[in-house]
């Protein structure tokens, strides 16, 4: 069951990035050199967080939300930043695609991206917060997604 979930979530994501950067361009807003430029922004930050995450993580990296076994805690580097560098990432990445596609769907996946992401990552830190017994100070000191916003309360 535990595994389902987790492909589950990892194949909704894929999808809605896929939708993301593939859907046909709309007409919500007009996209001008001003919306390019801050999409170009939003999607090469994105892209360079998410990267920076994946490779702190080092041996703990997996697309999977299930936490490898015997895997150290990753605390420092862009983690010391957020908990979830890859998924803020990805949400600023799917953010200026949204912003350069300008449809009504461009808007539904990302916010449906967005409560993918929150709702795997709720999933995966209770399952850190099992594992790993400093993890509850660390989500108490470090944001979510963005740096000191979503901080879980101590223990």
């Amino acid at each position: 069951m535990k595994r389902a979930l987790a492909f589950g979530l990892v194949s909704a994501q894929i999808v809605l990035l896929a939708v993301l950067a593939f859907v046909p361009h709309g007409t919500l807003w007009p996209v001008n050199a001003a919306v390019i430029a801050a999409s170009i922004v939003l999607a090469v930050a994105g892209v360079i967080l998410a990267m920076l995450g994946a490779i702190g993580l080092g041996p703990a990296f997996t697309p999977n939300p299930i936490p490898r076994e015997n895997a150290p805690l990753a605390t420092g580097g862009v983690y010391g930043l957020v908990r979830n560098p890859i998924y803020t990432g990805l949400m600023t990445g799917g953010l200026g695609l949204a912003l350069f596609g300008a449809s009504v769907w461009h808007v539904v996946a990302w916010v449906a991206l967005v409560a993918v992401l929150s709702a795997k990552t709720r999933w995966e830190e209770r399952m850190l917060l099992a594992k790993h017994p400093d993890f509850g100070e660390y989500a108490a000191r470090v944001g979510r997604f963005v740096p000191g916003v979503g901080r879980l309360r101590p223990r």
